[in-house]
C-alpha cells in the first residue's frame, strides 16, 4: 500500500470534525445560517484568503483563528502522508531494481531476451519449461505486466534494450544468448550490433520481417534470423500438406502433460562415445531417444545428416538432433558429455 490507512483515516477524520466544529461554531456565534457557516469554515481551514462572509465579532475573530491553525495543520498532515508515500514507493522501486540487478549479477550461461511482446512471452514459457535461466528486458508497463503473469519469479529489467548499459546489466558477458524480439526492426538491428560488439561469442537470435532485414541482421552480428511471417506460412503449410504431423507437434506444445519435443545433447571432447558409431552408441538403449539428425561439428546446419545411419561415426563437438522429453534429455546429455 501506498498510503498506510490508519494515517488517512486520522487525517479524514481530523477534517471532517474540523468542518462540522466550524460550521456549528460560526452558526452559534455569530448567528448565520448553514450555508453561510459552512462556506466559512471551508475558506477558514483551507487558507484561500477569500473575505469573510459577514464582519466578524471579537468573539468570532478568535474563533478563527483556531480554526485556520487547525486547518493549516491537517494540510501539513496531508502533505506529509503524500510526501511519504512518493518517497516509499520511490524506495520500493529502487529495492525492486537493486534485487533485480543483483540476480542477473549471480547469472551465468544465461539468455536475455531483449522485448515482451508476444514472440517474448512465448520464448519465457519455453525456457521456462526448460529450466533455462533468462533475462528479460523491457520497458512497456502492459507487457511487463503480462511477464509477471507468467513468472511472478522472472527476472525482468524494465528498461530500454537498445541501450549498452541496460545490456551489461542484464550480464551479457556472461550470456549463453540473446534474443532480441523488439517491435521495431531497426531497434532490432540495434541490439545486433550492440550485443556483437560486447560479447563476440554470444549466440544472437533476431526477430526480422522481409529478406533485406535478414541479410542487414546477419551482416550486424545475428547467427539466426526468425521471420514470424515466414514460420507461420510454413506451419500454415504444413497443416494442410501434413495435417496429422501437424495436429500431433500442436498437441504437444498446448498441452503441459505431453513433454516431448525435439532437443539437442552435444558430444564432449573427452565423451566415451567419441570414434564410435551410433550404433555402438545404443542412445535409444541407454537414453529412451531417437536421434532424428546429426550436425557435425564445423559444419553449416544446412549440412546436418537426418535419418542418420547407424555406421556415422561421433565425434567431439557433434550435435545430437533428438525427440524425446526432458528427463530422457538430460540422461542423454550426461552419457555424451
Amino acid at each position: 500500500m501506498i498510503f498506510r490507512g490508519s494515517q488517512v483515516a486520522i487525517v479524514v477524520a481530523f477534517v471532517v470534525l474540523l468542518i462540522v466544529v466550524g460550521t456549528i461554531g460560526y452558526a452559534w456565534i455569530e448567528g448565520w445560517n448553514w450555508a453561510d457557516s459552512f462556506y466559512m469554515t471551508i475558506i477558514t481551514i483551507t487558507a484561500v484568503g477569500y473575505h469573510e462572509v459577514h464582519p466578524l465579532s471579537e468573539t468570532g475573530r478568535v474563533f478563527t483563528v483556531c480554526m485556520l491553525v487547525g486547518g493549516l495543520s491537517a494540510l501539513g498532515a496531508w502533505f506529509a502522508l503524500i510526501t511519504a508515500a512518493l518517497v516509499r514507493m520511490d524506495l520500493r522501486n529502487t529495492y525492486k531494481r537493486r534485487r533485480t540487478m543483483k540476480q542477473a549479477g549471480r547469472m551465468k550461461d544465461h539468455v536475455i531476451i531483449c522485448g515482451g511482446g508476444n514472440m517474448g512471452q512465448q520464448i519465457m514459457r519455453e525456457l521456462d519449461g526448460a529450466e533455462q535461466p533468462f533475462v528479460v528486458i523491457e520497458r512497456d508497463e502492459d507487457a511487463i505486466g503480462a511477464l509477471r503473469e507468467l513468472n511472478p519469479e522472472a527476472v525482468i529489467i524494465e528498461e530500454d534494450a537498445t541501450r549498452d548499459r541496460m545490456l551489461r546489466e542484464a550480464g551479457i558477458e556472461r550470456a549463453m544468448a540473446l534474443v532480441t524480439c523488439l517491435s521495431a526492426a531497426t531497434d532490432n538491428l540495434f541490439v545486433c550490433l550492440s550485443a556483437r560488439d560486447l560479447n563476440e561469442r554470444l549466440v544472437i537470435v533476431a526477430r526480422a520481417e522481409g529478406k533485406s532485414t535478414t541479410a542487414k541482421m546477419y551482416r550486424a552480428g545475428a547467427n539466426h534470423v526468425v521471420s514470424p511471417n515466414k514460420t507461420g506460412a510454413v506451419w500454415v503449410a504444413s497443416v494442410l500438406v501434413r495435417p496429422s504431423v501437424a495436429s500431433f507437434m500442436d498437441t504437444s506444445e498446448k498441452g503441459r502433460h505431453l513433454s516431448r519435443h525435439i532437443d539437442q545433447a552435444t558430444v564432449s571432447a573427452d565423451s566415451k562415445l567419441v570414434g564410435r558409431t551410433l550404433g555402438e552408441a545404443r542412445i535409444l538403449d541407454r537414453t529412451g531417444l531417437l536421434v532424428i539428425a546429426i550436425h557435425k561439428h564445423g559444419q553449416p546446419y544446412e549440412e546436418a545428416t537426418f535419418n542418420p545411419d547407424a555406421s556415422i561415426r561421433l565425434e567431439a563437438g557433434d550435435d545430437l538432433v533428438v525427440l524425446g522429453d526432458n528427463a530422457q534429455v538430460e540422461r542423454l546429455r550426461g552419457y555424451v558429455g
